[in-house]
């Protein structure tokens, strides 16, 4: 049966600084024992709950328990509250019996409660529900709110680039080098090659023989540019010992070659609109070469190829760690700002109480 009351302690640690609570004891077998310690954290404003988690040996008689440091984990204030979020989520979803994708919302009274829990992030994992044709059929009539809409909205976009971006860095880490499958990529989150560019055209061909890899409009001026995507184990810079620079590779040279005579094309066939797509207008159009990896490039490389870009009239070569980066950062940009910057005070050893 469950109890109602529960006897809680809460002591001041050696240090002064921090209290503890009793240890809860969270596995005991008859050679290990698991604990958790509750430490609570005075700020200006809050008492933070954090914890530290210790595994015993049992030793036989006489010896008593002994520590092992190796097995301690010590978690932050943040920490604790997400393995909490975690555990509550876990545990309702164990209570059914099939595999599937669940959204779990705490309701009292008819009233969903979110509790500290972003409403943009609620949204956003809403929509994956409201998304389906039987859900959006009841909600034909139903009026949102502008915020509510705007909050959806927001959520899906940032949800979907850090889901992308996480995406690349996993093929790039894997060694995976197939040209197609960052094609794939680069069609579907055409947003990464900057904010001047959020949508990208359906239209490849643009002439009998000539295909582009990616058209881009751009935000501003509604003109097209062009992205033309390599293999990712492509040599991007090689350097020239006797007269101690840095030159592009032939990969990227032909790559050059290929963009100028693809610049000229489109320039001539679509500055007034493309044939059988007059929306398709590129004027005097920029091109971008996506090639190889720079992640382990020392600053003097990075640097020459920020020279050899400013010298090429019309056409920029990036790397692929380059294309994540932007993603990234624009990320980032886009992410609401932490209003809590307090950094986690740390337990000493003179705080475990035992």
């Amino acid at each position: 049966m469950k109890q109602d009351v529960e006897s809680v302690k809460r002591q001041p640690a050696a240090s002064g600084r921090v209290s503890y609570g009793d240890p809860v004891i969270l596995n005991d077998t008859t050679k290990r024992r698991v604990v958790f310690v509750p430490f609570y954290i005075p700020h200006s404003d809050r008492t933070e709950l954090a914890g530290k988690i210790t595994t015993y040996l049992k030793r036989p008689p006489p010896l008593e328990w002994s520590i092992l440091e190796e097995k301690s984990l010590s978690l932050s204030g943040d920490a604790t509250r997400k393995l909490l979020a975690a555990l509550r989520t876990h545990l309702a979803v164990a209570k059914e019996q099939e595999d599937g994708s669940y959204l779990l919302i705490r309701v009292a009274e008819g009233t969903a409660l979110i509790g500290e829990y972003d409403p943009a992030q609620v949204a956003s994992a809403l929509t994956k529900v409201l998304s389906q044709p039987d859900v959006v059929e009841h909600l034909r009539d139903t009026e949102l709110s502008s915020e509510l809409v705007g909050a959806l909205r927001g959520a899906i976009k940032l949800n979907e680039m850090k889901s992308a971006v996480a995406q690349l860095r996993a093929l790039l880490e894997s060694g995976e080098n197939g040209e197609e499958v960052y094609q794939r990529w680069c069609e579907s989150h055409s947003w990464a090659f900057g904010n001047a560019y959020v949508v990208r055209d359906e239209v490849r061909n643009i002439s009998a023989g000539d295909r582009l890899d990616i058209l881009l409009p751009s935000v501003i001026a509604g003109y097209r540019d062009l992205v033309e995507l390599k293999r990712p184990d492509m040599p991007v810079l090689k350097y020239d010992e006797s007269h101690r620079n840095y030159y592009f590779a032939v990969e990227v040279s032909k790559a050059i070659g290929q963009c100028h005579r693809y610049l000229d094309i489109l320039h001539e066939v679509a500055a007034k609109g493309l044939l059988d797509h007059p929306e398709i207008v590129a004027y005097h159009p920029r091109a971008i070469i996506v090639i190889g990896q720079s992640s382990d490039w020392d600053e003097e490389k990075l640097h020459a190829l920020h020279g050899l870009n400013r010298r090429l009239s019309g056409i920029t070569v990036m790397t692929y760690n380059h294309l994540l980066a932007q993603g990234e950062r624009l990320i980032e940009m886009l992410a609401p700002k932490p209003e809590d910057t307090e950094q986690d005070m740390v337990c000493d050893e003179e705080d475990v109480p035992f």
